[in-house]
């Protein structure tokens, strides 16, 4: 994760290339065991993105749907949402091929699209978790259509902050709140024996921690607890070198360690504790300024099922993959995984050319929409609560086995209005997200929701001078 204090020294090291037009490729940033049995097995994969600039969680989805398919998973219990723009996007260097890893096969080939562009949406996603056909706004229909006795499977990857998960429409989300209603709503209407929920995405242990009760047989395994960034992998300048001609992430850490793990390993034989050990340690990584805590939530009994329960069983026998990369060398925020595609999208531009103008204008305005973005909330933080007290709203978190926000209401609201007031939907950055914690802390000091309305208006309208930035 970039500090507060390193960001801005990036920050400004890309100013100073762009001026200078200096080149560089550096961004330095058991018990129960689960077997046989006559329920079925249902799988939800979902990429909560679009953008090329984001190809890394469709990349994701696809290497899932892979694993699932070769565990037998038939296609019509695998529901896939994903908003399908990077496999034959202009950027894509292999039109039609989707990879996860930098030696690895195509992972989009045969991918049901039953859920793409603004199919990809919260209402259909909790309506295909519902099974309520006549809830769905588009797609192919299909649904969870499960029994008492059946396996759900649920894969998120995307975009996340404090209490939130994207979808590709920026006036679209799923709150924590509203996601673990749904979760509710389907263990009230006992249509399955077991579900596991894996969520790729920053501070996504925020969406389960304090909410998610142990007793609705519920396994929930995050990629990183509810105060952290999770990243981005197989990023461009990584070691070993990712192909020359990709400018962005082809993966994302806490998926690639699950799903590179599922691939080496006889997942009838494998249980989801000793995954998530691998995983974790793997996520965690030896740098101390990167890596996640991997978490997990909700009926830890579960993790004593044997993969199998939930991925599918008929596999091949295993080989090992001719190599998996284990020490990846550049960990990519989630926040700043865009960032680092628009810089390598401006040094691969020829000098002098129209393409390097072009990607030099995204880049610059990128930078300075956070630099906007980061004065008007510490300007909203100190309207609110004061020179002293207004600092510690940025950082203030909650105890473990707490919920984010108790007012989920306020929060929902406040989200609208920080929205609305930063110009989140005409950026092609997530950048604002990371600030949700604020929203929550203003709903938990009880300020009343149209003065924080009024003030955050106010605060957005107060333009930063880019020449008097100090770094």
């Amino acid at each position: 994760m970039i500090s507060s204090g390193s960001a801005g020294r990036f920050i400004f090291v890309i100013l100073l290339l762009l001026s200078l037009g200096i080149e560089s490729h550096e961004y330095t940033n058991t018990d129960s065991k689960q077997t046989k049995g006559k329920g079925k097995r249902w799988a939800v994969l979902i990429a909560g993105s679009s953008g090329y600039e984001n190809y890394r969680h469709q990349a994701d989805i696809c290497h899932a749907y892979q694993i699932l398919k070769s565990g037998g998973l038939d296609d019509k219990n695998i529901i896939v949402f994903m908003y399908d723009d990077i496999a034959f996007s202009q950027e894509n260097p292999r039109p039609g091929i989707v990879i996860n890893n930098p030696l690895g096969k195509d992972v989009y080939h045969g991918v049901p699209k039953d859920y793409t562009g603004d199919d990809v949406n919260s209402n259909n996603f909790f309506a295909v978790i519902l099974g309520n056909k006549t809830a769905l706004t588009g797609g192919s229909g299909k649904v969870v259509d499960s029994g008492p006795d059946d396996h759900i499977f649920i894969y998120y990857a995307d975009h996340g902050s404090p209490g939130y998960l994207g979808m590709p429409s920026y006036e679209d989300e799923v709150t924590a709140k509203d996601f673990i209603h749904v979760l509710k709503k389907k263990h009230e209407a006992k249509s399955y024996k077991k579900m596991v929920i894996y969520v790729e995405a920053c501070e996504s242990g925020s969406i389960f921690d304090g909410l998610l009760p142990d007793n609705m047989n519920i396994y929930a395994v995050t990629a990183a607890n509810p105060n952290e960034s999770s990243w981005g992998y197989y990023c461009p300048g990584d070691t070993p070198d990712i192909p020359p001609e990709y400018d962005t992430c082809l993966g994302d850490l806490f998926s690639i360690s699950w799903m590179e793990d599922s691939d080496m390993h006889d997942v009838s034989k494998e249980t989801l504790k000793e995954q998530y050990k691998v995983v974790k340690n793997r996520t965690a990584t030896t740098n101390k300024e990167m890596g996640s805590h991997v978490m997990q939530y909700g009926s830890l009994d579960i993790a004593n099922d044997f993969l199998s329960g939930y991925l599918g069983e008929n596999y091949p026998v295993k080989h090992k993959p001719p190599q998996i990369f284990s020490h990846s060398t550049r960990l990519v925020s989630q926040y700043d995984a865009e960032l680092l595609h628009f810089q390598h999208e401006f040094l691969k531009a020829p000098k002098n050319s129209e393409a390097r103008n072009e990607a030099r204008k995204k880049l610059q305005d990128e930078i300075f929409y956070r630099k906007q973005i980061d004065y008007s909330i510490k300007q909203i933080a100190m309207l609110l609560l004061g020179e002293e007290d207004g600092p510690k709203m940025l950082t203030l978190t909650q105890p473990a086995g707490h919920p984010l926000v108790q007012d989920w209401d306020c929060f929902k609201t406040l989200i609208k209005s920080l929205k609305k007031n930063c110009g989140w939907s005409s950026s092609s950055s997530r950048y604002g997200m990371k600030y949700t914690r604020v929203v929550a802390n203003i709903c938990n000091a009880g300020i009343n929701m149209e003065h924080a309305d009024l003030v955050m208006g106010q605060a957005f309208s107060m333009k930063f001078n880019t020449t008097s930035i100090k770094y």
